[in-house]
């Protein structure tokens, strides 16, 4: 059905189709409106054989989450930011015991300094725990791949968390396509758990391994996710089959025929990026794209094969490794390591920051010349930097840094002597 919705609406409508037994909510922005419309749908009775659970912390919300999934039950809770790392000792937990827990990432910058916009930071600080973890494009992707993840998640026993551009997507209103419940429970069999603590079966779960078997566990996790490989373009490939529309997958390729150079991204920016593909297209440009959905399970393969014909890679992603670079580039260029080919970062969108399709075209066509440094900050304010270079070399107390950047930029008052 085409409803007129908020993106973080229709990702709780979809969630709800999917029939979880138990909701673990606790609010931080900006996925506060997906549990806010799932609790609403449990108090109003749409949401049937559900128990939505308000905790007090973030940490909670995982941590009964893990309960709730060890007993038995299709489990359901969502996060954002700092949020996520206040989780993160659970987040390993979910994962180490094999729970088929769905979680939502409302991706949003971690501070400090503090900053509630979007950037792809807190998925980052999470990608080895052991999640799958898959990145949508579009709100009509995000809805589908929730009820893919639940499937995915239980078919594997294994944690997948669906990470989301908070605001760009979770509160943006449009036409969004919501299946109906018959179509979901067609797709989605109902949860049959690989584990399950049993008062008439007793077992235990999370117990104590020594150095003799850590290994071997850990392995078998590393297993999970190349099984995954598999299944989430077979998943996917049913889906479309099921609804009419293609969704997920590993990743998917953008006017990549005789494409020179080929621009890799995650998420909603894809959007803009292709865009920019297509007015440089327009002009000659031998350009394409690549969105990647699957960022864990990280697609060697499939990725080596979609930029094996480029000349040139920029990935523009929306995070930073401090001391290193671009998270997302790093496992290109392992990708690519077979192949002599250039692999640029470009860091874009930190905090919330534009992405101009002009910053973007310059940029790329600095590029197609092979004049872009191997790791380059969109629009990054050169003056501002130097200025606080300056600053700090002049004297030992140069105050704290992101309040002398607001004072330069005349954000903040500077103090009166």
């Amino acid at each position: 059905m085409l409803k007129q919705i908020e993106g973080s609406q229709a990702m709780a409508e979809a969630i709800g189709l999917c029939r979880p037994e138990v909701i673990c909510a606790y609010p931080i922005t900006p996925q506060t409106h997906i549990v806010e419309g799932l609790g609403a749908m449990v108090k109003d009775g749409r949401l049937k054989g559900c128990e939505y659970l308000n905790v007090e912390s973030e940490f909670a919300a995982l941590s009964v989450a893990i309960g709730s999934s060890a007993a038995g039950a299709r489990t359901y809770t969502a996060t954002a930011s700092q949020g996520l790392l206040f989780m993160l000792e659970a987040v390993y937990n979910a994962s180490g015991l094999g729970l088929p827990i769905v979680m939502t990432l409302g991706n949003r910058a971690i501070g400090a300094p503090i900053n509630i916009w979007n950037d792809h930071s807190d998925a980052m600080a999470a990608r080895d725990a052991g999640w799958i973890m898959l990145f949508a494009e579009s709100n009509q992707e995000a809805v589908d791949l929730h009820i893919q993840a639940f499937r995915l998640a239980e078919e594997l026993s294994v944690p997948v968390m669906v990470c989301v551009d908070g605001f760009i997507l979770t509160h943006a209103v449009e036409r969004l396509d919501i299946p109906s419940q018959e179509q979901v429970d067609a797709f989605l069999p109902p949860f049959e758990p690989v584990q399950v603590l049993d008062p008439a079966d007793p077992i235990s779960i999370g117990a104590m391994v020594g150095p003799e078997a850590f290994t071997e566990v850990r392995y078998l996790a590393h297993h999970k996710q190349m099984t995954a490989l598999d299944r989430i373009p077979e998943l996917a490939a049913d889906f479309a089959a099921a609804f009419g529309r293609e969704a997920g997958g590993l990743l998917k390729s953008y006017r990549l025929d005789d494409a020179e150079t080929v621009v890799l991204a995650m998420g909603s920016v894809m959007g803009t990026i292709k865009d920019v593909i297509d007015d440089m297209r327009a002009d000659g440009a031998r350009i394409g794209g690549v969105s990647l959905c699957s960022f864990r399970p990280f697609p060697i393969g499939p990725v080596r094969e979609a930029l094996q014909n480029a000349k040139r890679v920029v990935v523009v992603e929306k995070d930073l490794a401090v001391g290193l670079g671009g998270v997302v580039a790093a496992n290109v260029r392992m990708a690519m390591r077979v192949f002599d080919v250039p692999v640029c970062t470009v860091i874009a969108g930190l905090g919330g920051r534009s992405i101009p399709k002009t910053s973007l075209r310059r940029t790329f066509e600095a590029a197609a010349r092979n004049e872009l440094e191997g790791l380059h900050f969109l629009d990054l304010n050169w003056d501002v930097v130097n200025r606080e270079l300056e600053r700090a070399g002049e004297k030992r107390r140069s105050g704290p840094v992101a309040e002398n950047i607001l004072k330069d930029l005349g954000l903040i008052m500077h103090k009166v002597m």
